[in-house]
């Protein structure tokens, strides 16, 4: 692309930028609505209610299962349904799990009871008297309907079921019933009205008495494979019901959601902002150029959160800001390689491309191992977990492009123009260094054996601290309840304590705090699983203790022990498969094992060291920890690998040099860009952190200390190790040399004296 093209290229993007953030945040009027309000909202942010109901299949034959499920799944669509709730959304989760999502229901308990009760299946005569029950149907199925077209459905009786059906039959053609249900429902005298929970679901009317096994209700122009297929399942699921058990709710009212979506959305802004100011002082002309970039990645992140009907959670927000801190990365990465080519001595021109060039490797291998831990993440998390991990996974995409395209583009004209293209638009000095240069090289390996000290010293108070005491699992790992109540006072703890032990709440391991403003909101954590009744009548309990008529439930969740043991099962399962992917492509890319072990034991350190910042404060081990744990496992690999990069790059170009100054070097060439990455990525949570609640903060310490331990694991940790795995593979190679050479000269030497021995010559 020549210069003129590349001129209007940027200008274009420029306008796309600002048209853009515009269409983003207030549309066109008239014409479409912002891009802001096509985004899908959370549970979390615009309320409502969800449950995951645990079915009772022992009964059900391992072929039926999956069946049994769909009948099931389609019961509850159907009563969902007619609770006039916008977008409901009910799914078969594992092999005997249905999650059911509820935006906009207020009240849980109506809720959660109604989708839970087992199904009623009637079938009545127009004038609304009783012929059977769903107990009389052994099984209803599809065929095709050939006199008709289409699709029929067959229902096949118990034996009490065909004498019930043939007398309802017989009523329904004698003359003498009259149709009570309202005009608009189009119930014929003559019909056979089934009911599912009291609703119509098909009103067949009767053309002769039946006396078989069986029956067709069949339409005139015949059945659509699906509404056969689903009238028959609706049936089914009324004939075979399966208990179901509430193992895990959560209830969210708006208010909560949408002022923590505010907070966020204003740390978010405060963050970018930062990032901002701190790039244009770091990297001057090329921080104009990685500014553009961070707009054009907010506007294309919107685009594709809308277009692609994303639903945005608030650790979502977590992990698009966090994705903000790994795009900045990438150009981070870009930028010091240009400027040390520069200060090698290179052109602007020259050193702009060249480092460019040298760098993608570098960023394409970070952010596909970050990618890989958010892969994993969104396969092996829950619903938050997983709305974290997509967005994570759409920003480190989006701001591949972004780097490779955007910030290529700009900097190659600002690096061919007369007027930026000097060194000091760079931040280059006059004498050739860097402005915010760390001057003094640092002998990192040297003092390898004191990381390690300080290191394994860190992990074993961690390992005393869980024989001690273990971990402070909240309710998401142990099972129970959380209540988060608005009292519309400030109350005494104490005596709320106190008041649920008389009324059978365990608070012996539960706890309560304040919340809201002015303290007038209480959060209740119990270890007791109550169902929706039981938290509705704890809450009542509390209200008339304290003269309240009925407190607002704000929020609500139950977690089973179940799944509190597979949240557990997953996080390690997720660790290890992201361990083993990472090794794999670090393998193949940098073709030495010896990389991809030394990484997978920084990674170890990683974990550890935030096992023991959870033991050592206590910090409460819940949902949110799995995705802290795989994105500092992906974050620390990005560290490393962009050291690792340059090791192997230094490799070819260091020859003479002994292998620990080589290593040195090359964290010291890098150490800019880790403290510079390290600290933007820390901007942009640090806000997150002090302006939002509770949810945002789960999330957001543990990532923050995961930043800080994997940018030191990457220093002083994965480096030395490599060294000291490559000597010691190294030192055994010679060892082993030696001896085989050692094996073949006494070979030979035998071989020569007992030549000399048989002919008696000198050899």
């Amino acid at each position: 692309m020549n210069r003129t093209a590349k001129k209007i290229l940027a200008v274009v993007i420029v306008l796309l930028v600002v048209f853009g953030w515009f269409v983003t945040i207030w549309g066109i009027p008239g014409v479409m609505d912002p891009i802001k309000d096509k985004i899908k909202l959370g549970l979390d942010i615009k309320g409502g209610v969800y449950a995951v109901l645990e079915a009772d299949t022992s009964d059900v034959k391992d072929d039926d299962l999956a069946q049994t499920m769909e009948q099931t799944k389609e019961v509850i669509n159907n009563r969902v349904d007619q609770m006039g709730l916008a977008e409901p959304t009910v799914t078969v989760e594992g092999q005997n799990r249905i999650r059911v999502e509820l935006p906009g229901a207020e009240d849980s308990t109506e809720a959660i009871n109604t989708i839970g009760q087992t199904a009623q299946l009637e079938f009545r005569l127009a004038n609304k008297s009783l012929i059977m029950t769903g107990e009389a149907i052994k099984d209803a199925g599809i065929d095709k309907d050939t006199q008709h077209g289409g699709y029929k459905v067959i229902l096949e009786f118990t034996k009490d079921g065909r004498k019930a059906f043939e007398q309802g039959t017989r009523d329904a053609l004698s003359g003498m019933v009259k149709s009570s249900y309202p005009s608009e429902d189009n119930v014929s005298d003559k019909a056979i009205v089934i009911l599912l929970d009291d609703e119509i679901i098909s009103a067949p009317e009767v053309n002769e008495v039946i006396a078989s096994d069986s029956c067709e209700i069949t339409q005139n122009s015949g059945f659509q494979e699906e509404d056969a297929s689903k009238l028959a399942a609706l049936i089914r699921g009324g004939a075979l019901p399966v208990n179901l058990e509430v193992i895990s709710s959560s209830t969210q009212t708006a208010t909560i959601g949408m002022d923590a979506l505010t907070m966020s959305l204003i740390a978010g802004l405060i963050g970018l902002i930062l990032v901002f100011l701190i790039m244009l002082l770091g990297y001057r002309i090329m921080g104009v150029a990685a500014d553009i970039a961070l707009l054009m990645y907010v506007v294309l992140m919107a685009l594709a959160m809308a277009a692609m009907g994303s639903v945005l959670t608030l650790p979502g927000i977590a992990g698009i800001i966090l994705s903000v801190g790994m795009a900045v990365d990438a150009n981070v990465v870009i930028f010091s390689r240009i400027r040390e080519e520069i200060v090698g001595g290179k052109s602007v021109e020259i050193a702009t491309q060249t480092g460019f060039k040298r760098a993608m490797s570098t960023v394409i291998d970070s952010q596909v191992t970050t990618l890989i831990a958010a892969v994993v993440l969104y396969q092996m998390g829950t619903s938050s977990v997983k709305g974290f991990a997509w967005t994570l996974m759409i920003g480190i995409i989006i701001s591949i492009f972004t780097a490779v395209v955007v910030t290529n583009l700009y900097l190659s004209l600002f690096a061919g123009s007369k007027k930026f293209g000097q060194p000091g638009f760079f931040r280059i000095k006059k004498d050739g260094t860097t402005t915010f240069d760390i001057k003094k090289k640092f002998s990192f390996l040297k003092k390898r054996k004191v990381w390690y000290t300080i290191a394994v010293v860190i992990i074993a108070i961690g390992i005393g601290t869980f024989f001690i005491r273990g971990f402070n699992f909240g309710i998401d790992f142990t099972g129970g309840s959380m209540l988060q109540l608005d009292m519309g006072k400030q109350v005494d703890l104490t005596k709320v304590e106190s008041v649920l032990e008389d009324n059978g709440v365990d608070m012996s391991k539960g706890s309560i705090v304040y919340a809201g403003k002015d303290n007038t909101q209480i959060i209740i954590r119990t270890t007791d699983t109550l169902s929706a009744n039981e938290s509705k009548a704890a809450a009542d309990k509390v209200g008339e203790a304290f003269g309240v008529d009925e407190p607002e439930i704000l929020a609500s969740e139950l977690f089973g022990a179940s799944v509190g043991k597979e949240l557990r099962n997953n996080a390690l399962k997720a660790i290890v498969i992201a361990a083993l992917c990472m090794l794999v492509y670090i393998r193949i890319r940098f073709s030495e094992w010896k990389f991809g072990v030394a990484a997978i034991i920084a990674l170890l350190h990683d974990v550890l060291m935030l096992l023991t910042f959870y033991l050592v404060f206590g910090v409460t081990v819940n949902n949110p920890f799995i995705a802290a744990i795989l994105t500092v496992v992906g974050y620390s690999i990005n560290d490393t690998i962009v050291v690792f990069d340059r090791i192997r790059e230094n490799k070819k170009y260091m020859r003479g040099v002994s292998r620990l100054d080589m290593i040195d070097t090359s964290i010291n060439q890098t150490l800019g860009r880790s403290i510079m990455t390290s600290v933007t990525t820390l901007v942009v949570m640090i806000p997150l952190y002090i302006i939002t609640g509770p949810a945002i903060r789960e999330f957001t310490l543990p990532l923050m200390v995961g930043v800080f331990v994997g940018c030191l694991s990457s220093i002083f940790i994965a480096s030395p190790v490599f060294h000291d795995l490559t000597t010691f593979v190294e030192n055994r190679r010679k060892k082993y040399k030696g001896t085989k050479k050692h094996k073949k000269k006494n070979t030979y030497e035998g071989i020569k004296k007992a030549k000399q021995e048989n002919d008696g010559a000198i050899v």
